[in-house]
């Protein structure tokens, strides 16, 4: 038991000088573009008609804003391990060097479900909006002629989109700088597009639609005003907006074809996020004071504003940005999955031949191949509708994780001959001591095993008890007229603990490693951070928990089949062992002479 505990907390070093067999050409402006492409796509065209008119009205700009703020915080943290882990796999090698194996391989095998999702479903999306723009001529020959007569499935097979996911994938298996000069020309079109939007509006504005009175609005749709569904509904509108600046994780995916990956992925990551929050802001404040939020289209708010106002030109221009946008997205889904692929294939978690890296393109070839086929086979026959909930799963947990990561990792020993002194010292056997060491009584500057490991049970602890919060606080959100005392007394109990966890965790010595760039106030931010994710994802229904398990289990099969043996530290142990076994053998004086 203690043999299989091992192997599955087993923990790749920070400092591994494996040589990099991708090429580092990637600029700051490279991954920047990449991160605003994944991240600004069609969403900036649809997603501020529909929280406007359903949840926030008007203040959709604050549901933004709360939204761009803890995206910022996950982003902070994925800057920091981006200075810290310059490599590739993203939210996985970060796991991977700091909790173990076994999580780690969930957490990459979970951003392969996002990204095959993500993926499978843009570039179905830029199938039915093409096909829309010709009045649905593909579908009605699709569906005359090949229809698909199964459950669960399409219902006629879309050759357009498995075309052209290949295409993409071609492009981005030629080589890293040659897909991302693709995705500058997609993402530069879609913001040229985006500002256009916002100057052309400017000059049908009016204030007045910012506070409307409740006597003029249709029933049903608050009681007008800024806040028009009141503070909860600008929560409840920042939580669907929070989904509108998921993508820019695919940065840290590139960790090891960047050319100076410590500086430019964390400047690319905060950059990136400020640019999107720019546009989905500044688009939401246009689109709400141009037109009553109550008249808002939800599923094409722009087009149908610029129509009202008879600016057909604007109308043309908004449909080349949403065709770019959905483009771009296509290209930051894709980018990373075969970089997630190589990452856990090269560490021999998954089949070596998935992690081949070709001589001519410099990139993992035929595991691009493989998963833009798959990505190609899902957007062609299957109905996207009921999966893309799972992609949702596999973004807030690697979120999640990213930011446990950091807490771990600032707290971490960095000088174990000091470390090793200090708790040969007593600490680790005295429990007086160890209650001091909770609130860092001593006053001790060099972090210990024991302080890393407080920390440690302290952030799994935090994890788990976000999770009554989020529990409590549905209550409150889903009942709220029938809220007793001791429902607000096990609030404000829940809210006191997880207070009371991070200020354990902040009294503990920290490390003292150097790096371009941190999280400011830690552990605060990414505390928060854990607990935005957790609230989301207990928002899911349980029907995407029911297909995640059982993707879950599949990882497992594979896992336990094969990874757990095939491990390059497993390999590398058992070398150990063996060389250790025949020094020893050597030393034996029943050898001969």
């Amino acid at each position: 038991m203690n043999k299989m505990f091992r192997a599955l907390t087993r923990r790749k070093p920070l400092d591994d000088s494996t040589a990099s067999r991708l090429a580092g050409v990637l600029s700051a402006f490279d991954l920047t573009f990449l991160g605003i492409g994944s991240t600004l796509g069609v969403g900036v065209y649809v997603l501020a008609g529909e929280v406007s008119k359903s949840y926030a009205g008007p203040a959709v700009v604050i549901s933004f804003l709360i939204a761009a703020i803890a995206s910022t915080f996950a982003g902070l943290c994925y800057a920091e391990f981006g200075a810290r882990v310059p490599k590739a796999g993203s939210a996985y090698i970060y796991s991977y060097v700091t909790i173990g194996e076994f999580v780690a391989f969930l957490i990459g095998w979970n951003l392969i479900l996002e990204y095959v999702i993500g993926s499978a479903s843009v570039v179905k999306g830029l199938s039915t909006y093409l096909d829309s723009l010709c009045s649905y001529a593909m579908r009605d020959f699709l569906n005359k002629h090949i229809p698909i007569h199964v459950s669960g499935f399409s219902t006629y097979p879309d050759v357009f989109a498995f075309v052209v996911t290949l295409l993409f994938t071609w492009a981005i298996a030629s080589g890293a700088k040659e897909s991302t000069r693709i995705n500058n020309i997609f993402t530069i079109i879609n913001l040229g597009v985006v500002l256009f939007v916002i100057f052309a509006g400017i000059f049908n504005v009016s204030s007045s639609n910012w506070n409307i009175p409740k006597s003029a609005v249709p029933m049903n749709y608050g009681d007008g005003g800024f806040m028009p569904y009141g503070i909860s509904g600008v929560v409840k509108g920042a939580a669907v907006c929070f989904y509108g600046f998921i993508g820019f994780d695919c940065i840290a995916t590139a960790g090891e074809e960047a050319k100076n990956p410590k500086k430019s992925i964390p400047f690319a990551v905060i950059v990136s996020l400020l640019i999107v929050f720019v546009g989905y802001f500044a688009v939401s404040t246009v689109l709400t004071m141009m037109l009553p939020y109550y008249e808002q289209d939800e599923s094409a708010p722009l087009s149908h504003v610029f129509r009202i106002y008879g600016r057909h030109v604007s109308e043309y221009m908004i449909s080349i940005g949403a065709i770019f946008g959905l483009c771009s997205s296509l290209m930051g889904a894709l980018f990373p999955l075969p970089r997630i692929v190589f990452a856990m294939s090269n560490d021999g978690l998954l089949f070596k031949c998935l992690g081949e890296i070709s001589n001519k393109y410099k990139t993992p070839f035929k595991g691009t191949i493989l998963m833009g086929l798959l990505c190609g086979i899902l957007a062609a026959i299957f109905n996207l509708s009921q999966l893309v909930n799972m992609m949702s799963i596999g973004t807030l947990l690697a979120y999640s994780m990213v930011a446990s990561c950091v807490l771990m990792l600032r707290y971490e020993v960095d000088d174990h001959h000091d470390s090793q002194i200090l708790d040969e010292g007593g600490i680790l056997c005295n429990g007086v001591e160890f209650f001091k060491q909770l609130l860092n009584i001593n006053k001790q500057m060099v972090p210990t095993k024991q302080s890393a490991h407080i920390v440690k049970s302290i952030v799994i602890l935090f994890s788990l008890w976000c999770l009554v919060f989020t529990k409590i606080l549905n209550q409150f959100e889903n009942d709220l007229e029938h809220i007793s005392k001791n429902d607000i007394f096990f609030l404000i109990f829940t809210i006191i603990a997880l207070i009371i966890m991070l200020i354990i965790i902040s009294r503990q010595p920290t490390s003292r490693v150097d790096l371009s760039f941190k999280v400011p106030l830690v552990p605060w931010l990414p505390g928060i951070s854990i607990l935005i994710n957790i609230y989301l994802i207990l928002k899911l229904d349980i029907l995407t928990w029911v297909r995640f398990s059982i993707w879950i289990c599949i990882g497992l099969l594979i896992y336990f089949y094969y990874g757990i043996r095939h491990s390059r530290l497993n390999q590398r142990e058992l070398r150990n062992n063996s060389i250790a076994l025949l020094n020893d053998s050597n030393k034996s004086p029943f050898l001969c002479e």
